[in-house]
C-alpha cells in the first residue's frame, strides 16, 4: 500500500516549498534512484523546460527513490492525488493495462528512442479508455534489456528451474514458460533478492546493473536485446484540469512522442555504455547467442503474442489492428527489431 504517514509528507512538501512559490507547484513522484540518468538526463530537463516555457508559474519538485510509496503505487498515487505526476511501470501491476501490454513483447523494439516516440503515439488514443482516469503524458523505456545470471544464460533451456527477477508481467510469463519460477519486484528491490539467493537471475538492461548493485552478483549475460520494460508519465487528472488554459497548453506540449524521445535518450545512451563496461570486465562473462540459438528464444517467445492476442479478446475489442499499429508506428520510425 502506498499509504505514508501524513505528517512526514507534509514535512517533505514543505521542506521543497520556495519563498517565491510558483503559481503551479506540482510533485513528481519515482522509485529509482536520485541519480538515475533518467532524472538527471531526463525528468531535471524536461522539469526546467517546463518552468521556461511558461515563465515560472509552474514549478515541479522531483521525489526519488520511492519517499512517497511503493514502485508499484505510482499509478494510483497519481490517480488519487498523493503525488500531481507518477513514474509508472504498468508492468508491476499484471492484468491492470493488457492493451500497453503489447510494448511488453519480446523482440519488438529495435531502440528506445525513436521506439518510445512510436509507442507514445500509438498509445495516446488507447490511455483514454486504459488509463481514462489519469492523463497519459508519454511512454519512457531504456536501451533493450535481456537476462543476467550467476550461471550461464545462452538458449532457453538455462532458464528452467531457476528463480528469475522478470522485467515484467509480461516477461514473467516468459520466465514459466521456460520453465522457471518469477520472483517479481521492481528493479529497486532486485539486489535484495539476487544477495539473498532468492533469485539466480534478474532482468535488466546493461547500466542498471550497476545502478542498482547487483553487477557483483550476476556475472553471466545473455548478449541479445529482448524485451523493453515500458514506464510512462501520468498526471492527476484533477489538477491538470485545475489549470489555466495557458498552463495546460504547456504541459500538453511537454507530453508528446518528441519529448518521449527526448527523455528516454540519455537513459538509453547510459544503459548502452554498460554494457561496454561489463564486456571490458574480465569478471563477467558476455553469451552471444548464434543465428540458430536466437531463433530458440523467439519460438519460445512466440506463445506470448498469442496470450496477449486472447486477452484482448475477452474484452471484446480486436488485438489484430491494435498491435499491427504498434509494429506500424515502429517500423515508421525505424525501431521495429522484426523482421
Amino acid at each position: 500500500m502506498y499509504t505514508r504517514i501524513v505528517s512526514a509528507m507534509a514535512l517533505a512538501l514543505a521542506s521543497a516549498h520556495s519563498v517565491h512559490a510558483a503559481e503551479v507547484e506540482l510533485t513528481l513522484s519515482h522509485w529509482v534512484p536520485g541519480t538515475h540518468p533518467l532524472q538527471v538526463l531526463g525528468m531535471e530537463p524536461w522539469a526546467e523546460s517546463i518552468k521556461e516555457a511558461s515563465n515560472g508559474r509552474i514549478e515541479i519538485t522531483i521525489y526519488p527513490a520511492m519517499q512517497l510509496g511503493a514502485a508499484a503505487d505510482h499509478y494510483d498515487m497519481a490517480r488519487d492525488g498523493v503525488v500531481d505526476i507518477g513514474f509508472i511501470n504498468p508492468g508491476y501491476q499484471p492484468g491492470r493495462f493488457p492493451i500497453l501490454a503489447a510494448a511488453e513483447l519480446p523482440f519488438l523494439f529495435a531502440n528506445a528512442k525513436a521506439g518510445v516516440a512510436a509507442l507514445t503515439e500509438w498509445y495516446k488514443p488507447y490511455s483514454e479508455k486504459e488509463m481514462a482516469d489519469t492523463y497519459f503524458c508519454m511512454a519512457l523505456s531504456h536501451d533493450p534489456g535481456t537476462f543476467h545470471s550467476t550461471s550461464q544464460i545462452l538458449v532457453p533451456e538455462d532458464v528452467k528451474g531457476k528463480n528469475v527477477r522478470p522485467a515484467n508481467a509480461t516477461e514473467a510469463r516468459f520466465v514459466n514458460l521456460l520453465g522457471g519460477a518469477s520472483v517479481q519486484v521492481s528493479a529497486a528491490e532486485s539486489r535484495e533478492v539476487l544477495a539473498k539467493g532468492a533469485a539466480e537471475m534478474t532482468q535488466s538492461p546493461w547500466e542498471s546493473l550497476y545502478i542498482f548493485g547487483v553487477d557483483s552478483i550476476v556475472t553471466h549475460h545473455l548478449d541479445m536485446p529482448l524485451y523493453a520494460s515500458i514506464n510512462a508519465f501520468i498526471f492527476n487528472k484533477g489538477k491538470l484540469d485545475g489549470m489555466s488554459p495557458e498552463d495546460r497548453k504547456v504541459i500538453e506540449d511537454h507530453c508528446t512522442p518528441e519529448w518521449a524521445e527526448k527523455m528516454s535518450s540519455g537513459w538509453a545512451d547510459a544503459e548502452a555504455k554498460g554494457r561496454e563496461k561489463i564486456a571490458a570486465d574480465p569478471k563477467h562473462t558476455m553469451h552471444k547467442p548464434d543465428e540458430a540459438q536466437v531463433q530458440l528464444w523467439k519460438d519460445a517467445a512466440a506463445p506470448l503474442t498469442d496470450e496477449w492476442k486472447a486477452t484482448i479478446s475477452k474484452t471484446g475489442a480486436d488485438p489484430e489492428p491494435m498491435l499491427e499499429g504498434l509494429i506500424t508506428a515502429l517500423k515508421e520510425r525505424n525501431s521495429y527489431a522484426g523482421e
